[in-house]
């Protein structure tokens, strides 16, 4: 009898021992489950589905094809838009031998006003000679006046001409903005065949992840439209475990943390991992419509804060951990044990402080 309550007595302070040094630090909850950040692969273009390369539960890697949209408008749209491109650089190069032409053209009216002008100022010359001869006598007056009118023949000639060299100088001007415009068609047609070359590789839709295909909702045969879910990609390589901590759990909990994970589809196996993250707020903080406490009866419900858990786990193990099980979560939060006494003294020192 005494050695059974030695024994029973030796049993309890080692109970009470283990509870104090590391019992109650550690937190445990059951609302967790096995995640993964799947990607819901859409089609940016309407069109009709022409093949499908992959079926659900297959293992893809980065770049496989998935879904082939008919490309043939798509393609018909780039051949349209490189045509453009070639009529844009067509009208570029006639613009540009247009500018030799318009240049020579200044050249000959600019040597056709020097040839008038020297006429101009010979006449001139030959109207002062002869003025004073025929107002002596020496000349008819009838020379005079028909030297008059050539020298005003002349100069209308040389106003003609400057006319025609200023209109050649403005052709030049213009051929050379002809060409600037067709610079910025070329840009703009080469733009369209670029938004067009890629709206044609986008009817290849490919693997953006590595994972597994899950849910698949397209067929053979089917229009679909832009941004229309076809199928889902879950990354099996990156699960991890979300559990939900009441709040009164989760004031030791730190990043890093050791953590021990059950699974109900594996009873019997358990798991290990480390704490990743802590959700900067709770669940309900989150959610589509935040409860408002400030009107009406308040009940106080304890909240819950999701933490993510980083899963050391195999390639056998993640054949069967898959996004949505269920899972029996414990994190040792001993290695914060002293947070609390060092957020009382910095309490106590921001209260001397004041």
């Amino acid at each position: 009898m005494i050695v059974a309550l030695i024994a029973g007595a030796a049993y309890g302070a080692y109970a009470w021992y283990g509870y104090e040094t590391h019992g109650k630090y550690v937190q445990s909850t059951e609302d967790a489950y096995v995640k993964a950040d799947a990607i819901a692969v859409s089609s940016k273009l309407g069109g009709y589905v022409r093949s499908i390369s992959v079926v659900d539960n297959q293992d893809v890697q980065v770049g496989t094809p998935l879904v082939q949209i008919d490309p043939t408008d798509y393609s018909t749209r780039l051949a349209q838009a490189t045509a453009q491109v070639d009529v844009a650089r067509a009208g570029q190069a006639v613009a540009q031998a247009s500018i030799g032409e318009t240049e020579a053209a200044v050249g000959q009216a600019a040597a056709a006003l020097a040839s008038a002008q020297r006429e101009l100022a010979y006449l001139n010359g030959e109207v002062a000679r002869y003025r004073p001869l025929v107002a002596s006598g020496a000349e008819p007056k009838q020379t005079l006046d028909q030297l008059t009118s050539n020298r005003d023949k002349a100069a209308e000639q040389v106003r003609a001409q400057s006319a025609a060299l200023a209109a050649a100088r403005s052709k030049v001007t213009a051929t050379k903005a002809q060409v600037g415009q067709s610079t910025a068609q070329i840009e703009a047609a080469a733009a369209q065949a670029n938004a067009a070359r890629n709206d044609l590789n986008t009817t290849r839709l490919i693997a953006p992840i590595a994972g597994k295909v899950g849910s698949s909702a397209v067929r053979l045969g089917q229009f679909v439209q832009p941004g229309q879910r076809l199928l889902t990609i879950v990354p099996t390589q990156s699960i991890y475990i979300e559990a939900n901590f009441k709040e009164t759990q989760i004031g030791l909990m730190r990043p890093g943390q050791p953590v021990t994970i059950e699974v109900d589809a594996l009873p019997g196996v358990d798991f290990h991992g480390k704490v990743d993250s802590i959700t900067p707020g709770t669940g309900a903080n989150f959610s589509l419509i935040p409860p408002q406490n400030a009107t009406g009866n308040f009940t106080k419900i304890v909240q819950r804060v999701p933490v993510r858990i980083k899963l050391d786990a195999g390639p056998e193990s993640r054949r069967v951990l898959v996004p949505g099980l269920s899972v029996h979560v414990n994190v040792d939060t001993s290695s914060a044990s002293g947070a609390i006494k060092a957020i009382r003294n910095e309490q106590e020192k921001a209260g001397a402080a004041r």
